[in-house]
């Protein structure tokens, strides 16, 4: 009577070989109504509760709970609890139905309408997709997590995850014009920890410089507890240099009206078309790439002339959104101020592609000003300078990556500054080609491209592809800085100067301004460029690798073996070098590919955590937009199988534990 179901069960959970497939429900329906979305949440409201209780429970009675959170957090066997496992296989199952994931917002917005079924709703998420993919409700809470993190050998980049909400973004509620000068429909959840009267986008730049401090003061307090380490290293830069704890942020929640963004946006693509063709600029496809220029319409003092052909030929820009946009430069250069003293990285994350001309103007600003290798160099560097201090994000999945980050490698060598890359593949798919049909019909579209294709490739090799070519150019841009810096050392031999980045991406761009570049002028002690590569890709990982050891930036470390298929074929891990780890970093999202994560920190041997775990933290209800995103992201990142990957993986290690 019984075999049957039991047997169901222990298949759920079995070991999953190569010939072992989960059945899946079937998904071929494509009726998305509103009959639709209330059947489903009205199921779902009542496996929401019996699967909180069950989380509930297994998260606090378990064989390997211990008393002494602060033992667990030091110690180096970071193995996860069984309620991390139930939680991790409950999460990654409902990411592996497709309609259900992209229900998921509609669902969540009827479940949460209705009292009593909203607390429910609420402490569902919370013990699964929260306690996924979000560190903790505050700063100070998500303490003990870097401290589990760190003794595993893992960094952090740490993120007040507050987003636009998805509606606004995405331009489901847009308004009749977005350089209307009113404000916009924006409402963003308060920071727990403020209570005054201030206005919610000042409170989470508030917010903003908390976090910083909280991340300062964690490195400090690993700084003084290996004090006598610290003494003997080379000198406090280093020390400073080799600090993993960042932050990341978003600009669209540092505004009052996000359309701000996009009215700038739309301006700057427009005064590209009257850029020459022949200009390095005009090739670059949609959205382009930043110039000094592009920050004129908001710092330039106007002018009363009505017939300028500035004010008449691109769309304008209404006073209140100027004024906003330049309060918002302001407090980003608060910001990276702050964190200039507290020797803390920045990391500015891309938005979707109609923000991103704005985005991209106010960081390379940010990076020509605090990046600046001329004023490290007449400072003398000092314990607490970091460089880059300022990340701006690469995304693959663009058309226009290879030729944008091309000329922003040739850049920040004109002008003396250190470039930070964060490489990523892309999280806005799905809107990307939603917003861009739209853009070609007669529907109201956020989207302000008028190329015939949309700015994201189609096909995810093609995405693929861009970002492992740029994997290969940025390693190599690393390797001729390393050179670069060593060359300018006492005593060193001088080399001849072919150009910094010269001949990456085959050499167009410095053909193009001017060919041979003039002798350096930083301190040789500056990183000229740092890479951050935010991946879940295997093979790009795989060749992250590979290409540091080809480019001479690691050795095999024959001190200890990974693994040997033969006694003819060990396998090693690679000793990465100082300088290289002092410019590179590969990371991934919290709570995502932790195998992924610990086969690359089990394949790198250096001082610092080469690993780096992209950690949010805001309270459930700020952070709801995040976790709506996260889901429906997880479709493309964890596609091809590596959703099902993950779940099999908890089923497996569920498995152990119960039949031991």
């Amino acid at each position: 009577m019984f075999r049957a179901p039991c047997r169901r069960f222990s298949n759920a959970f079995r070991p999953v070989g190569p010939t072992y497939h989960y059945r899946l429900l079937n998904t071929r329906g494509h009726s998305k109504d509103a009959l639709l979305t209330r059947r489903i949440a009205a199921r779902l409201s009542v496996g929401a509760l019996l699967t909180t209780s069950s989380i509930f429970l297994v998260s606090t009675v378990h064989g390997d709970s211990s008393s002494d959170e602060g033992e667990r957090a030091s110690r180096k066997d970071t193995k996860p609890t069984f309620g991390s496992l139930i939680r991790a296989y409950t999460v990654y199952s409902m990411c592996s139905v497709p309609l259900l994931v992209d229900a998921s917002p509609k669902i969540l917005s009827a479940l949460t309408s209705v009292p009593i079924i909203r607390q429910i709703t609420e402490a569902f998420v919370r013990v699964t997709f929260f306690d996924q993919f979000v560190g903790a409700d505050t700063a100070e809470d998500a303490i003990p997590l870097l401290h589990t993190l760190r003794a595993a050998n893992r960094g952090v980049m740490f993120a007040y995850s507050v987003e636009v909400d998805e509606s606004e973004a995405t331009g489901a509620s847009i308004s009749p014009s977005p350089t209307i000068d009113s404000p916009g429909s924006l409402t963003i959840p308060l920071p727990l920890n403020h209570v005054d009267n201030k206005p919610p986008h000042k409170r989470i730049i508030d917010e903003m410089l908390h976090c910083i401090d909280v991340a300062a003061d964690f490195e400090v307090g690993l700084e003084m507890k290996n004090a006598s380490e610290i003494a003997e290293s080379e000198d406090a830069r280093r020390s400073a240099a080799s600090r993993r704890t960042w932050v990341a942020m978003k600009m669209s929640a540092l505004l009052p009206d996000s359309h701000a963004l996009l009215a700038w946006s739309s301006h700057i693509t427009s005064s590209r078309k009257s850029l020459p063709p022949s200009s390095i600029e005009a090739t670059v496809p949609f959205p382009g790439t930043a110039t000094i220029e592009d920050m004129d319409v908001i710092l330039r003092v106007p002018t009363p002339d009505p017939c300028s052909s500035l004010s008449t030929s691109y769309p304008p820009l209404t006073p209140t959104q100027i004024l906003h946009l330049r309060e918002l430069y302001t407090d980003l250069v608060r910001i990276c101020t702050h964190a200039k003293e507290k020797g803390v990285k920045i990391v500015v994350d891309a938005e979707y592609s109609w923000y991103q001309p704005a985005i991209d103007a106010l960081t390379f600003a940010l990076m020509r000003e605090f990046n600046s290798l001329d004023q490290y160099q007449s400072s003398g560097g000092g314990s607490g300078n970091v460089q880059p201090l300022v990340y701006a994000t690469f995304q693959a999945y663009l058309r226009r990556t290879p030729a944008q980050l091309a000329i922003a490698l040739a850049e920040a060598r004109k002008h003396n500054y250190a470039l930070g890359v964060k490489l990523v593949r892309g999280a806005y798919h799905q809107h990307e080609l939603s917003a861009h049909r739209q853009a070609s019909s007669s529907s109201p579209s956020m989207s302000i491209s008028r190329d015939p294709e949309p700015p994201v490739w189609l096909n995810k090799r093609d995405t693929d592809d861009t970002y492992n070519s740029c994997v290969s150019a940025l390693v190599k841009a690393v390797k001729q800085d390393v050179d670069r810096c060593a060359s300018l050392a006492p005593g060193a031999v001088p080399v001849e100067n072919k150009g910094w980045f010269g001949d990456l991406f085959g050499g167009s761009i410095a053909k193009r301004s001017g060919g041979r570049v003039s002798g350096p002028k930083s301190s040789p002690s500056a990183p000229g460029i740092g890479v951050f590569f935010g991946t879940h890709n295997w093979d790009s990982c795989a060749l992250i690798l590979q290409e540091l050891k080809r480019n001479g930036l690691a050795v095999d470390d024959t001190s200890r073996r990974i693994s040997c298929v033969s006694e003819e074929q060990p396998e090693y891990p690679i000793k990465i070098v100082e300088e290289a780890v002092e410019r590179v970093a590969i990371g991934q999202l919290y709570g995502m590919s932790d195998d992924l994560t610990e086969w690359v920190a089990s394949r790198t041997s250096c001082s610092t955590p080469f690993v780096i775990k992209y950690v949010p933290y805001g309270a459930l209800a700020q952070v709801m937009p995040y976790l709506s995103r996260r889901a429906i992201e997880n479709k493309s990142v964890l596609g091809d199988g590596a959703a099902h990957h993950e779940r099999r993986r908890a089923a497996q290690e569920i498995w152990k534990r119960v039949v031991g």
